[in-house]
């Protein structure tokens, strides 16, 4: 059986898997499914159609699956999928998706979402992303695997961060970060390529190097942006980072594409 503290408050329709642990005053309410290993440490509200994950834990008077905060939300049955072994800490909040962007909010895997960071509705988020303390994404923004946003950041609704992408703390974001960016700023421009990301994930240095000769080429090179993209796809045709920035620019968005000031 579940571990539910007496005070925890546990709706009909949550189905809690065998093994949880569910702390004191816990409220749980609507279609809440929990899977293994699930732990809601204390005070944690969980919310509508909301699935969580395999051995995540939820931290103190975090607020998980409630309406979004959308004036053109009407009650649709929208949902929110947390996947596996994440952290969610104090006082974070995550919506539910809305009939304008799908109608689900998506977590990946093994993400750590430090004290304060919002995920908003119809976002969707890879795996192991870390949003830091008050971390910000509006509405409909994508965040690629291993992408790292900033302390005090906020990301504009739509917006693509790419794979492994690192914003920096206090950065105001309106258009899409490519794969392997670095951004920072209070209206954030992109400041080169996150090596040390690029590092963590293994790349050799010969591989690192064509990156930046790639982003060199691609933002300060010579002729038109269509121009220096065809000079790189073909100078690192088969290498996979650089095909990565080159499909993600290509990529349809409504936003434009960060570049540097």
């Amino acid at each position: 059986m579940p571990e539910i503290h007496p005070t925890a408050i546990v709706g009909d329709s949550v189905e809690i898997a065998a093994d949880c642990r569910i702390g004191p005053y816990c409220v749980l309410e609507g279609e809440v499914s929990l899977a293994e290993g699930v732990r809601l440490h204390s005070h944690v509200v969980l919310q509508g159609h909301t699935t969580v994950g395999a051995n995540t834990q939820i931290f103190p008077f975090a607020s998980i699956g409630h309406r979004p905060q959308d004036l053109k939300y009407n009650n649709e049955a929208s949902r929110l999928e947390i996947g596996a072994d994440n952290v969610i800490r104090e006082y974070v909040t995550m919506n539910p998706g809305t009939s304008g962007g799908g109608m689900v909010t998506r977590i990946g895997h093994r993400c750590l979402f430090m004290v304060g960071a919002h995920v908003a509705h119809d976002c969707t988020i890879g795996n192991g992303v870390i949003l830091a303390n008050n971390a910000t994404l509006a509405g409909h923004v994508t965040v690629g695997d291993y992408a790292v946003i900033g302390g005090l950041s906020a990301v504009h609704q739509f917006v693509r961060v790419g794979h492994n992408a690192m914003i920096g703390g206090m950065s105001g974001v309106e258009n899409d970060v490519i794969p392997y960016g670095m951004a920072f700023g209070e209206r954030a421009c992109l400041q080169g390529i996150n090596i040390v990301g690029l590092k963590r994930g293994g790349i050799a240095r010969e591989q690192i190097r064509d990156v930046l000769q790639a982003y060199e080429t691609l933002f300060f090179g010579e002729g038109t942006q269509s121009e220096r993209t065809g000079k790189v796809a073909a100078s690192f045709a088969g290498h996979a980072q650089v095909s990565e920035i080159l499909s993600f620019m290509a990529g349809p968005s409504p936003r434009a594409l960060l570049r540097p000031k």
